[in-house]
C-alpha cells in the first residue's frame, strides 16, 4: 500500500498496483527530462498549469523509478493505466503535493 506520509502514491499499470516515489535521484532524472533548471522551476511548472503530457509522463516514470519499477518510457506510453489519462494525472498531481508538502512538526517538551 502506498504511504502518502512517505509521499508515496499508487497506480494500476497492466493491472498491476505499483508504488511511485519521488527519490533524490527520481527528481535529478526528472529535472534533465523536462529541461528544469531548478527544482523549483519544475515545480512552479506544474503548479501553474504549463506542462504537457510528455511532462506528466516523466513526472509519473520518474514517480515509478523512485518507487522501484525497472521499465523505461516506452513502456509507460505502451502500458495500460488503470483510469486511463485522468487517473495519470491525478497521480502526478499527488506526487508532487505529496512529495513536497512538509509534515506539521510535532512541538515536545525541551525540543
Amino acid at each position: 500500500m502506498a504511504n502518502p506520509h512517505a509521499g508515496e502514491v499508487a497506480l494500476l499499470l497492466n493491472g498491476e498496483r505499483h508504488v511511485l516515489k519521488l527519490t533524490l535521484g527520481a527528481l535529478a532524472e526528472l529535472e534533465a527530462a523536462l529541461g528544469a533548471e531548478t527544482l523549483v522551476e519544475l515545480i512552479a511548472r506544474f503548479e501553474e498549469g504549463q506542462f504537457a503530457t510528455r511532462d506528466m509522463l516523466a513526472l509519473v516514470l520518474a514517480g515509478l523509478r523512485g518507487g522501484g519499477w525497472q521499465g523505461s518510457t516506452a513502456d509507460l506510453a505502451r502500458a495500460e493505466i488503470g483510469g486511463g489519462p485522468v487517473a495519470a494525472a491525478q497521480a502526478a498531481a499527488q506526487l508532487l503535493a505529496r512529495s513536497f508538502t512538509v509534515p506539521e512538526a510535532k512541538t515536545h517538551d525541551g525540543l
